[in-house]
């Protein structure tokens, strides 16, 4: 089991937000953090989005403290939803003797609900009572909702340790961010440093999945970095480790996806820039034919080259090869292309010959249980 970087402890509670089981998770600090983050860019951001960057400006991009909460999204609940958020960091701020700037907020949830402040101020002295550095797992788990597993991912390079969670499995698509997660870290990285680092991470990971292409109204992703370990590595080592963990987290999430039966990469080669093929891998990922096609198990090319064309991408259109592992589509032996479809995990090549770009998109397939699941959400 993974333990938590030096100088962080997590914590998990009940608190009856959800019907039953953990729902308020703690990430803490014992020192001050270099803070950065990325968020939705729903046009809705829910209360917690907006306090927690207002924390990061006010203070100077530092933090303590992460409470986060499921089973309820705060989202879409006006003035009474902030001053929830607000009350929520102000009781923790209290409880661990830090300025409420310096702990950030998050909900995940059902969407219009009011939150149960109340309930989470009362569940604070327990939640800061049980902190401890061996049980990441714990936090994991207090942040899903639909999701059927706990996501962590770590990585270490000699005395630095990072530690990733994400929650996420559906209402999934790269438009930053893409749900929650969270990336604590004792090495010591300045603000500018961490928030390049993040933005390079998260262009090759967060951005590079997608469930059912819907984008949340609550989406974040935060690093933490305190510096703990009294190292302070090469911003390349920090970008490629916490790259590292944000695809591990990624391919958490697609695997993941709501009554997914397949986890599906797609690899795509040869286009005119590196953003383009992020682009285009997108589109191909979030297609209802494309994903349908993969559940059924069709090898039914006409629909890839349906979505690569809907990308917006200027493309050489006289030569696309498609590969499912290393089965070719275009001319190739369907019937071994239909068995690969088989495979639990696939591989899509999509080569392009209009340049240089590449990128790697992780998706799932559609099944009728992601309907299902989401027909009786509420309910």
């Amino acid at each position: 089991m993974p333990e938590s970087p030096q100088g962080f402890k997590t914590a998990a509670v009940a608190a009856g937000i959800k019907k039953e089981g953990l729902d308020l998770g703690l990430i803490y600090s014992v020192r001050h953090a270099t803070a950065a983050a990325v968020f939705t860019k729903n046009a809705f951001p829910a209360a917690p989005v907006l306090v927690s960057k207002r924390h990061l400006l006010e203070s100077q991009h530092t933090a303590r403290a992460i409470l986060v909460n499921s089973g309820n999204a705060n989202a879409a609940t006006g003035e009474e939803g902030l001053l929830a958020a607000q009350s929520s960091t102000e009781a923790l701020a209290r409880e661990l003797a830090c300025a409420p700037a310096e702990v950030l907020v998050s909900s995940t949830g059902v969407i219009g609900r009011p939150l149960p402040s109340e309930r989470i101020g009362g569940a604070i002295p327990q939640l800061v009572a049980q902190m401890r550095p061996d049980d990441p797992e714990r936090f994991a788990r207090a942040i899903m909702t639909t999701d059927t597993f706990p996501k962590i991912a770590e990585a270490a390079s000699g005395h630095v340790h990072m530690l990733g969670f994400a929650k996420g499995a559906g209402m999934i698509h790269p438009d930053m961010a893409t749900m929650l997660a969270f990336v604590i870290t004792d090495a010591s990285v300045p603000f500018q440093e961490l928030d390049r680092a993040l933005r390079h991470a998260v262009d090759r990971s967060f951005h590079c999945v997608t469930v059912d292409g819907d984008t949340s109204t609550n989406d974040m992703v935060v690093v933490l970095a305190n510096g703990a370990s009294g190292v302070a590595p090469p911003p390349d080592v920090v970008t490629e480790q916490l790259t590292g963990v944000c695809q591990q987290l990624a391919k958490w999430i697609a695997r993941d996806g709501e009554g997914a039966s397949k986890f599906v990469e797609l690899i795509i080669e040869g286009a005119p820039s590196d953003d383009a093929a992020r682009q285009i891998g997108r589109t191909v990922a979030r297609s209802p034919l494309v994903k349908t096609a993969i559940y059924g198990c069709d090898p039914n090319w006409g629909r890839l080259i349906c979505a690569i064309g809907n990308s917006g991408v200027a493309l050489a259109t006289d030569q696309i090869d498609l590969y499912i592992d290393d089965v070719p589509l275009i001319g190739g032996d369907l019937t071994a292309a239909r068995q690969r479809l088989r495979s639990k995990e696939i591989t899509i090549r999509i080569v392009l010959h209009s340049g240089s770009g590449q990128a790697r998109v992780w998706t799932c397939d559609l099944t009728e249980q992601y309907i299902h699941i989401n027909a009786d959400y509420t309910t």
